[in-house]
Order: structure tokens, then sequence, then C-alpha cells
């Protein structure tokens, strides 16, 4: 009898983690608030988080609300899913909830402190209807707890 030929799973596309404003100063600025953690710590937790999860990650950081939009945008075909903390573009763009609803990806929105917690404008976000849910205050600890919360839609 002829042996069944094994099947694979097609290789899954990454998971896209966006960071935004002033992301790249975690570990300088408000240790306090944000941590002693470096966003070069963070991804390099995510990245073996991804792997024990068989979940691929693409890593980004800038400063720029268009370049944030153009990687969301690119996201549609690149990758399977979003984690993103837009940083103070949570409270402001318009342009970043637009890209997400296009974008069409399961999105999960970080937050490093608790927004709800800190200044009033801060308890408004625009990305929270494109995202299947939020993770907010509990450190850098939320990016990995948003990677298994896709890793249960996107790994079968």
């Amino acid at each position: 009898m002829a042996a069944k030929a094994a099947r694979s799973r097609p290789a899954l596309k990454p998971v896209l983690i966006l960071n935004g404003p002033n992301l790249n100063m975690l570990g300088k600025r408000q240790p306090e608030i944000y941590g002693h953690e470096t966003l070069a710590d963070v991804e390099k937790a995510c990245r073996a988080e991804g792997l024990r999860l068989g979940l691929p990650v693409e890593f980004a950081q800038s400063n720029h609300e268009g370049v944030l939009v153009d990687l969301i945008q690119a996201a549609r075909e690149k990758n399977a899913g979003i984690i993103i903390n837009a940083g103070a573009y949570t409270h402001t763009s318009v342009a970043l909830l637009d890209a997400l609803n296009a974008a069409e990806r399961p999105t999960v929105e970080v937050h490093l402190s608790n927004i709800y917690k800190r200044e009033r404008f801060r308890h408004h976000s625009y990305i929270s209807p494109a995202a299947i849910g939020v993770i907010a205050g509990l450190g850098t600890q939320g990016y990995l707890l948003a990677l298994q919360a896709l890793a249960r839609l996107l790994v079968r």
C-alpha cells in the first residue's frame, strides 16, 4: 500500500507588529509609565513568542503617520494580521483607522499603559473600531498576549 503523502500547512504570512511615534524611546522615555524595556527587547520577545506559536513576525516602528499608513496598506497583501501600538496617533488618527479597515486583517490594539488611568484625551481610541481586541496596561506583555490571540485565529 502506498504511503500517504504528508500534508503540510501552507506557509503563514507574518503578523505585522507596528509601533507608532515615540515607541523608539522605550526604556528612556518616562520609564515609570512605559517601563525599562527597549523596543529591541520587545521585538526579541515577540520573535521568540512568534516562533513558539508558529507565527512569523514582522516588526516595524515609525514616528510618521504616512509611513504607518503605507505599512498597514501593504499588510493587506503581505501579512496575516496586525498588532498595533499607534502611540499618540491612537487618539488622533482617522487615517490609521481608515487604513486598518481597508487592510481587512485581524488587528489587535496594544497599549503599554492603562490609557484609562491617564489624561482624559487618551480615553478615546480611533483605532479600536478596527480591532478585534484591545490590550492596555499590561506593559510589554500585551504584545505577547496579542500574538497569542492572533495565533488562535490564524494557526490551525
